[in-house]
């Protein structure tokens, strides 16, 4: 049994310690230029693109297409028992398509923001 618990550790405040670790986390990340130029942004595009109107089409499809569709279902009985849907099962498959569609669209946006261009 040794006595480690009477010795401070790195890091918790001890003699010797300044609290700022190894990392160099307490200068805030300030990275010091010589030159005196500022720091480069990124470059950043406010166009919208076709993913942004694939996000508008989904956000129509999820808040306006299906209220809609479910409003209409008791007219569309015919329709939904062809499909082998009892009415209770179309309300509750129904709002399942938006969801799994933004879903997908969430995972394939950041999956997208993350590659290299």
């Amino acid at each position: 049994m040794s006595d480690d618990g009477d010795r401070p550790e790195a890091g918790d405040g001890g003699a010797g310690d300044s609290g700022t670790g190894d990392d160099g986390a307490a200068d805030g990340g300030y990275v010091h230029r010589p030159s005196g130029e500022p720091p480069r942004q990124a470059a950043t595009s406010d166009d919208f693109g076709w993913e942004g109107w694939v996000l508008v089409g989904m956000i129509v499809v999820g808040f306006l297409l299906i209220p809609v569709a479910i409003l209409a279902l008791p007219a569309a009985q015919g329709f939904v028992r062809s499909l082998g849907l009892t009415l209770r099962a179309a309300y509750l498959a129904l709002p399942l398509v938006p969801a799994f569609l933004l879903g997908g669209l969430a995972v394939w946006s950041a999956l997208r923001s993350r590659r290299p261009d």
